[in-house]
């Protein structure tokens, strides 16, 4: 799975629209690059053994 990281850094690096004599270039909100990262990153920790949840049992000192 790609890192989004570096392309939310750069989308965040570059303007949001560009117009030349060739014509109009937009890129995606920046608010959508993040909620796709989430996204992404949700579904990896999803497939994880764990899946975000560690149960511990705790023994209090001095009881067997």
């Amino acid at each position: 799975m790609p890192d989004l990281s570096e392309t939310i850094e750069t989308a965040a690096a570059t303007p949001a629209e560009v117009t030349t004599d060739e014509g109009n270039v937009k890129e995606r909100p920046l608010d959508e690059l993040i909620q796709a990262d989430q996204y992404l990153q949700g579904k990896s920790a999803a497939t994880k053994k764990h899946r975000g949840l560690r149960f511990t049992k705790l023994v209090p000192p001095g009881t067997v």
